[in-house]
């Protein structure tokens, strides 16, 4: 570190610590330095022995500061953290040596402490700061964006996603049902992360808030407010649905009769900088937990979910029937033609359920992440349909296909263990025989 910033870091820690009126212009002086200097600064003396009250404000100025930045100049602030607030190779040499010489806890701890990046400590103190929890979620969004300019800043995330599995632990979550009552600031929330079926106004938003047969549940967070983190959208119906257009046009009834079934057909996570910290499994369970106390008639609870890797995964096959099948569901004339559709939906559904329940992706699980997501959570395959979405982003993952997910009370459990121990893909019936369909 040079002389000059060993100078400007004196001066930042004076002018954030010190409350005279010479402190004050001090104060004026070291904020008028450039955003990126600021951060980096603020970063090195929150690492450096200073008191919890200082920690508190330079932890508030490094990330006001970090606001400030532009693309580039976060690219630049997270390459000082990839390689700044790393390991310390001798201390851990020596950790190890200690250990291996005498492997008590003590020396245990003492190791684990040297092998942690000295970023995890960092994170730690940038989170004193109020609100700085939503703030380094952010962060983190950023990051990511950064890794595919630079995926040499990947040992950052691996820090970001070790904390924020700690701290946004399944205990800290509170789940909370949004009604037409809810604050208009969370509903506001509500319609702009809704990703999967978008929301065409307020009007709409009302609709699937209706209290005669629909309910929507979200998870929050004490450290970010208002901040829904994971929202799913419920509609009671009668029958397992196979489109979701009946379900998104649908008028509302004031008096409908009781509902036999409850279909989750929209599951979003609100915050990318989340992005690997599991909520959903949590959500489902729970709500199944509520709608089964308050609607005591449901017998069935299923999604209607999208299959987001189908086209592209059918069109990377080589055998000729995957790749014809492929040709003609591009072209789109299908789309018009009832007797088409009624023509290509065996080999949909064959070619579909091969994907479903045989194909791998990394690790050995199914290559579709919400099969991936569904099955580990306890559900079976239940039900391929076609053609059940025909809005553009669905014609264009997975050319308007659609799957009910099959959550029955009694089975999740033995489904999730069944899935993690050994990958098996629990499905139905007709998946079995389009399966069988195919030789």
């Amino acid at each position: 570190m040079g002389r000059q910033r060993l100078t400007f870091l004196a001066d930042f820690v004076q002018a954030l610590t010190r409350r005279t009126r010479a402190g004050e212009a001090e104060t004026l002086t070291a904020l008028a330095r450039p955003a990126l200097e600021r951060a980096t600064v603020a970063c090195a003396v929150l690492m450096g022995r200073i008191g919890d009250a200082s920690r508190v404000a330079v932890a508030e100025q490094a990330l006001s500061a970090y606001g400030e930045l532009n693309p580039d100049e976060k690219l630049r602030f997270f390459h000082e953290l990839r390689d700044t607030y790393g390991v310390d190779p001798e201390r851990i040499r020596a950790a190890y040596a200690a250990w291996d010489a005498t492997p008590d806890a003590a020396a245990v701890a003492d190791l684990f402490l040297a092998v942690e990046p000295a970023r995890q400590t960092l994170l730690r103190r940038l989170n004193l700061s109020p609100g700085a929890t939503l703030q380094l979620v952010q962060m983190r969004q950023d990051l990511l964006e950064a890794m595919r300019q630079d995926p040499s800043l990947a040992p950052i995330d691996q820090d970001f996603a070790h904390l924020l599995a700690s701290w946004f632990n399944r205990g800290f979550l509170r789940m909370r049902r949004i009604d037409w009552n809810t604050p208009a600031a969370i509903l506001e929330k509500i319609m702009a992360y809704e990703s999967v079926h978008r929301m065409q106004g307020w009007q709409d938003l009302k609709r699937r808030l209706s209290e005669a047969d629909r309910r929507l549940f979200a998870f929050f967070h004490p450290a970010t407010g208002d901040e829904p983190l994971i929202f799913v959208e419920v509609a009671l119906t009668h029958g397992i649905p196979e489109a979701i257009g009946p379900i998104l046009t649908a008028p509302e009834s004031r008096d409908p009769a009781p509902a036999d079934t409850a279909v989750f057909y929209s599951i979003n996570n609100s915050l990318a900088g989340l992005k690997g910290v599991s909520f959903g499994n949590f959500l489902i369970k729970q709500v199944v937990a509520e709608l089964s106390a308050e609607l005591p008639d449901l017998s069935c609870f299923v999604t209607l979910s999208p299959v987001p890797g189908f086209a592209r995964w059918l069109a990377s096959q080589d055998d000729n029937r995957a790749r014809a099948l492929s040709q003609t569901l591009i072209a789109g004339d299908w789309q018009a033609d009832a007797a088409t559709v009624d023509r290509l939906r065996p080999e949909v559904l064959a070619l579909a359920a091969r994907y479903i329940v045989a194909e791998k992706g990394r690790g050995g699980l199914p290559a579709d992440p919400v099969a991936r997501f569904h099955l580990g959570n306890g559900a079976s395959a239940h039900r391929l349909n076609w053609p059940a979405d025909f809005a553009p982003s669905a014609l264009k993952a997975a050319h308007g296909l659609m799957i009910n997910y099959l959550y029955e009370l009694d089975r999740i459990e033995t489904r999730h263990e069944a899935f993690v121990r050994d990958g098996t893909v629990a499905h139905g019936p007709q998946l079995a025989d389009a399966l069988a369909s195919q030789g």
